[in-house]
């Protein structure tokens, strides 16, 4: 096996008397797609936002392309390769689509202060943000308004914005929350296609779309990885049956 690309090594992260993360290991490595499952209030998003720099981890370490980025801000990690598309819709909903692609591709060339309307007149960025929506299937919807497109649509675009800073490691947080049964087939069909291309972490409740899109998984109970492997072998562990799979309120609901 590859040298994993990303390292997670006994994360620690607590709210109260709450952990969150508790000695939490896992490692994803090049060219996988890493599913994370378990019930509401398993960790998921937390881990998440420590990967990502939002949340800073009480104890442990995380490794990155080799590099210990456990201390390094948001807006590094981002620069390194790490990018997520959000649990909840954060797009500019006043601003087209490829407005919103291109103001991702400025930020992470390094004018995240500068003014919108340049992302608007740089051909390189107008370019970057095409190629983006066009991978998504947007391409013809790059002039429309975020507001004006449908639920489906702008899951497609949180994906195209994560694209537009060139992604090593593209961390998704329920991409599937919300879609119809159209929409979240044509979501799995664009994530079969992206796989091909980036590393993916993928957290998500729709059991059936994660067992057709994962090469591993692990599953968080309370905070804890209590099981971690192929399809198969997760499908068939009876401790996860217990603690997630055999209960099929958990598996069909999103949130």
């Amino acid at each position: 096996m590859a040298s994993p690309l990303l390292r997670v090594e006994n994360l620690v992260r607590s709210f109260g008397g709450i952990k969150a993360t508790d000695n939490l290991s896992l490692d994803v490595v090049p060219g996988e797609l890493h599913a994370i499952i378990g019930p509401n209030g398993a960790g998921k998003t937390t881990l998440i936002s420590q990967l990502t720099g939002q949340l800073m981890p009480n104890s442990g370490a995380i490794h990155f392309a080799g590099r210990d980025v456990t201390a390094v801000p948001a807006y590094q990690r981002s620069r390194l390769g790490l990018a997520r598309s959000f649990q909840i819709t954060s797009l500019l909903k006043d601003f087209s689509a490829i407005d919103n692609v291109a103001i991702a591709a400025q930020a992470h060339d390094g004018h995240s202060f500068r003014f919108w309307g340049a992302a608007r007149k740089e051909k390189h960025l107008r370019d970057a943000a095409q190629a983006a929506l066009t991978r998504v299937g947007l391409g013809q919807r790059a002039n429309v308004l975020v507001s004006e497109l449908s639920h489906g649509e702008q899951r497609e675009l949180e994906l195209a914005v994560a694209l537009a800073t060139k992604p090593q490691l593209l961390l998704l947080d329920e991409p599937m929350a919300g879609l119809g049964v159209t929409e979240s087939a044509r979501m799995v069909a664009l994530l079969k296609e992206l796989r091909k291309e980036v590393t993916i972490v993928l957290v998500e409740h729709d059991m059936e779309a994660v067992f057709a899109l994962a090469d591993r998984i692990t599953v968080l109970v309370y905070g804890r990885v209590i099981a971690s492997g192929d399809p198969d072998a997760i499908r068939n562990n009876e401790e996860v049956k217990r603690a997630y799979l055999g209960d099929q309120h958990a598996v069909t609901r999103h949130g």
